[in-house]
């Protein structure tokens, strides 16, 4: 559970999902360099005053705001004045309020287009599409160019706003640790950014920190434990494996390492390019000259002639890997689910299977086993 999930009647109700606490942005740092394909920041938040706790692994709630700009857009399409009352949760409010606080009005649901469907009359448009023509529909239109398309004059806000399901807050991995930084909670933030409909894009909340968060605007978080994303005890070896802001958790390791002393790390670090895209670099240098990470091997997939991914250095490491899994060393993953974690376990069920000299599926029982054990954790998104 989120820590300080205190019951909300308590006059010290703890900070959660529903109470977040109002933290002050102290500091904002663009991590990628000039040229850089991607932009990706660093994010440091005051927690003082709050009460709240963490431990690295763990990661930051982020209660976010709606872009106005796609606010004023979805009003627009509706041809609805933002002042229209609205009921919402039992709460009277008003339409304005609702978007840009309270619902999701960007990606739509298989469930917004029945019901506008329902409304408009056109639900055999969508009827008539099967499964993955939905997905391929809902992918290419969010909210706004489902009502341009398919308008409806003079609709009843509520029932607009029915169709809408909650904005939920979004999660990212805490990039410190309270030994380093007490009081703080770092993030690893690259925003989502894209074109629909010859219009520019972008993601909820990495949009609104990118792009309207600015040093000592106050933004809405609490802490969202994450159990199964932790440090072993002191002494045993880590092998650390991200890429882009899945790194950000890494950090907060070594940084909680060089606090209370601890075993080997090494690090498996990937991006696009070393001059623009090496997030953290000079800390990893530093760690690495003091010893508190012991090896580092990255990737930069964009700057040779061939794409060179983590996945690609964990093989050509496979003897020393397999040495340190056998000598007790916590396997860490975080980042990307969609690629990142399948091609990382498929570099390690290999290489097992080959320093081994077992068969894939006695590799795969061995990284059952890491993950059974506590050893293997992964943190994907």
């Amino acid at each position: 559970a989120p820590a300080g999930a205190a019951p909300a009647s308590a006059p010290d109700a703890g900070h959660d999902k529903r109470n977040p606490f109002p933290a002050t942005v102290i500091e904002k740092i663009r991590l990628s360099g000039r040229g850089s394909s991607k932009e990706t920041q660093h994010v440091e938040l005051s927690l003082a005053g709050s009460g709240l706790s963490y431990q690295p692994g763990d990661a930051l709630g982020f209660v976010a705001r709606n872009d106005p700009a796609a606010v004023e857009a979805l009003l627009a399409a509706l041809d609805l004045p933002g002042s229209a009352p609205l009921t919402l949760k039992g709460k009277a409010t008003t339409l304005e309020e609702a978007l840009a606080t309270s619902l999701e009005v960007t990606t739509a649901t298989l469930r917004f287009l029945d019901h506008w469907g329902a409304l408009t009359g056109t639900g055999d448009v969508f009827a008539a599409m099967d499964s993955g023509e939905r997905a391929a529909f809902l992918h290419a239109n969010h909210i706004v160019d489902i009502v341009r398309a398919f308008p409806l004059k003079g609709v009843d806000p509520q029932r607009f706003a029915d169709g809408l399901r909650p904005l939920q807050p979004r999660l990212y991995s805490i990039a410190s640790s309270l030994a380093a930084c007490p009081d703080e909670a770092h993030i690893t933030v690259a925003p989502v950014r894209y074109a629909l409909h010859d219009q520019p894009r972008s993601g909820v909340a990495s949009g609104q920190i990118a792009d309207r968060v600015e040093i000592d605007s106050v933004v809405p978080v609490y802490i969202q434990a994450n159990p199964h994303f932790r440090l072993p005890p002191e002494g045993r070896p880590i092998i650390m494996i991200g890429a882009g802001t899945g790194v950000a958790p890494y950090r907060a390791f070594l940084q909680e390492r060089e606090a209370r002393g601890g075993g080997r790390a090494w690090l498996f670090f990937g991006e696009r390019h070393f001059r623009s895209d090496f997030l953290y670099q000079t800390e990893w240098q530093q760690w690495l000259a003091d010893g508190t990470l012991t090896r580092m091997d990255v990737a930069f997939s964009r700057d040779g002639a061939q794409k060179l991914y983590v996945q690609h250095r964990l093989r050509e490491q496979a003897r020393d890997v397999h040495a340190w899994l056998e000598e007790g060393a916590h396997l860490y993953v975080c980042g990307d689910a969609a690629r990142l974690a399948p091609d990382v376990h498929a570099a390690l069920v290999a290489l097992i299977a080959e320093q081994a000299s077992v068969q894939t599926e006695d590799a795969e029982e061995y990284l059952r086993d890491l993950q059974r054990d506590g050893r293997y954790q992964r943190d994907i998104y």
